[in-house]
This record gives structure tokens, sequence and C-alpha cells, in this order.
């Protein structure tokens, strides 16, 4: 089945960096979207990043959400079934619980989180 195990959250001051990690098993990792979702304390599930596969046809791009773009960078290495998010300029805005997704279904973005880890904890503070 599907799994992802997200890791490297933690607690930043603003203007600080933080990586995130997520490995993923139970599927043909290379062939499909991956995504960083966050949920924001009182906020919905939201797309962070995305990056597309290189297979099938894909173009292997990169997605951002608008308040993130120019911060943060997506990266997948698909010989390892792992996914990172490199989070820098952090704001305060930036707090939330960070989920890696798919849909292990479609190889371009966006992706709906069909799938998701546990989560890991971004929490942005003074």
């Amino acid at each position: 089945q599907v799994q992802l195990v997200e890791s490297g959250g933690g607690l930043a001051q603003p203007g600080g960096s933080l990586n995130l990690s997520c490995e993923a098993s139970g599927f043909i990792f290379r062939w499909y979207a991956i995504a960083w979702y966050r949920q924001a304390p009182g906020k919905d599930l939201e797309e962070v990043s995305c990056a597309s596969s290189a297979y099938g046809g894909n173009d292997g791009s990169v997605h951002y959400a608008m308040d993130v773009r120019g911060r943060f960078a997506i990266s997948r290495d698909d010989a390892k079934d792992m996914v990172y998010l490199q989070m820098e300029n952090l704001k305060l805005e930036d707090t939330g619980t960070y989920y890696c997704a798919t849909d292990a279904a479609f190889g371009r973005c966006p992706v709906h989180p069909r799938y998701r880890g546990q989560g890991t904890q971004v929490n942005v503070s003074f």
C-alpha cells in the first residue's frame, strides 16, 4: 500500500530555514506527481508545492503556491523514492503541519491528496 513518511519539521525563527523530507513506498514513485501540502491552524489543507513526473510524457515541472514562490524549493530523487522541500526565509504564516501527498494516479500537477503521510510540524516563531 502507499506509504508516505515525512520528517524534518521543527522550530525556526522568522527568516530561518528548514528542510523537509518524505520517503515514499508502495507505488512506482517516478511515474507520479508528488506534492507538499500544508494545514495551518484553523485553515484548510492547501498545496504548497508540487513536482510532476519526468516519465510517461510528463515534463518534470515544479509548481509553487504564490506565497512560497522564491522561498521554497521542491526536489525529488526518483532513485531513492524521496521528495524534499527546502524552506528559506520562513515567515510566521508558514507555521502548520506539512504533508507529503500523491494521488498515485497522474504524473502531472496538481495532486489530489488521496494519499498523504502523518505530517511533520513546522513552527515559525520569535
